[in-house]
C-alpha cells in the first residue's frame, strides 16, 4: 500500500448473512476493538435490512457503513430493488457494485454495472466497483484483456473526478468463497495493471489516487502478505469480516501494511 497518496479501505461484504440482532452483536464487538484505527478506513457492507440497524449501531464510531448493491434507476417499477438515493437518504457512504456474485446469478452485466456506478455517484455514495476473471479466463492466458474490458465497459463516461471517488475491488471469481487465494504477487500484478489501464485513460497522477482492493477470500492469515504490495491497498472482505477478532486482524495487518 501507498497511504502516502491514496486511501487504504478494508470493507466487509456480508453477502446474505446475520439477522439485525446478530448484526448489532456483531459490530457492537467490532467496535472497541478498531477504535484506535486512523489511517485505515473500516467499511461494513451489510444486507438491505441491516442497514438501518448498522447505521445505529456505529453512530459516532470509525466504520463507515455500505449496501450491497444498488438499483440505476431513481425510483419506478422495479418490484424489490433499492435506489442509490434510497441507501444516501438513510446515511449509507458506500455500496458494492458488480461483484462477481451479481454477475453470475443474477445476470449484472458491465452496462448495467456501469450505470449503477454512475446513480450510486449521482446520489453522493462512494462505489466499489468488482473486477475479476473466471478461472477459464485466466487458464486462457486472458486476465489482462478481461479486467481492461472491464474497467473500460464498467467506468465508461465517469469522469476522472468521479473516479477519484470510487474504489475498485480485484476478486479473481475463481477465488470467491472457495478458499483458494491469488498469491501477493498474483494479486499485485493485477492490481497494479488495473492501475496502468486507468493510467491510460485517466492519467497517471488519478490512476496512483484510486484505491485498489483485493477481494479474493483475504483472510487473517494472508492479509498481511497481501497488504504489503505498493499497489494492493486494502481488501473487499467476505466470510472473514462475519468475526470480529478476524476482521480486525486484516484491519490492524492494513495498518501495518
Amino acid at each position: 500500500m501507498n497511504k502516502a497518496v491514496r486511501k487504504a479501505v478494508i470493507a466487509g461484504n456480508w453477502k446474505m448473512n446475520k439477522t439485525r440482532p446478530e448484526a448489532k452483536a456483531l459490530l457492537e464487538e467490532l467496535k472497541p476493538m478498531v477504535a484506535d484505527v486512523k489511517d485505515v478506513e473500516v467499511v461494513a457492507c451489510v444486507p438491505f435490512t441491516n442497514l438501518e440497524t448498522a447505521l445505529a449501531a456505529t453512530a459516532g464510531s470509525n466504520i463507515k457503513i455500505g449496501a450491497e448493491n444498488c438499483h440505476f434507476e431513481k425510483s419506478g417499477a422495479f418490484t424489490g430493488e433499492i435506489s442509490a438515493d434510497m441507501l444516501a437518504e438513510m446515511g449509507v457512504e458506500y455500496v458494492v457494485l458488480g461483484h462477481s456474485e451479481r454477475r453470475q446469478y443474477f445476470n449484472e452485466t458491465d452496462e448495467t454495472v456501469n450505470k449503477r456506478t454512475k446513480a450510486a455517484l449521482a446520489a453522493g455514495l462512494k462505489p466499489i466497483v468488482c473486477v475479476g476473471e473466471l478461472l477459464w479466463e485466466r487458464e486462457c492466458n486472458i486476465t489482462e484483456e478481461v479486467i481492461a474490458r472491464q474497467i473500460k465497459l464498467d467506468f465508461y463516461d465517469v469522469s476522472a473526478e468521479d473516479l477519484k471517488k470510487c474504489i475498485i475491488a480485484y476478486e479473481p471469481v475463481w477465488a470467491i468463497g472457495t478458499g483458494k487465494t491469488a498469491t501477493a504477487d498474483q494479486a499485485e500484478e493485477v492490481c497494479a495493471f488495473i492501475r496502468a489501464t486507468l493510467a491510460k485513460l485517466y492519467g497517471a497522477d488519478v490512476a496512483e489516487a484510486i484505491t485498489i482492493q483485493y477481494g479474493g477470500s483475504m483472510n487473517a492469515g494472508n492479509a498481511a502478505e497481501l497488504v504489503s504490495k505498493t499497489n494492493v491497498d486494502g481488501g473487499l472482505i467476505g466470510g472473514a469480516s462475519l468475526k470480529a477478532a478476524d476482521f480486525t486482524t486484516i484491519i490492524k495487518a492494513a495498518v501495518n501494511g
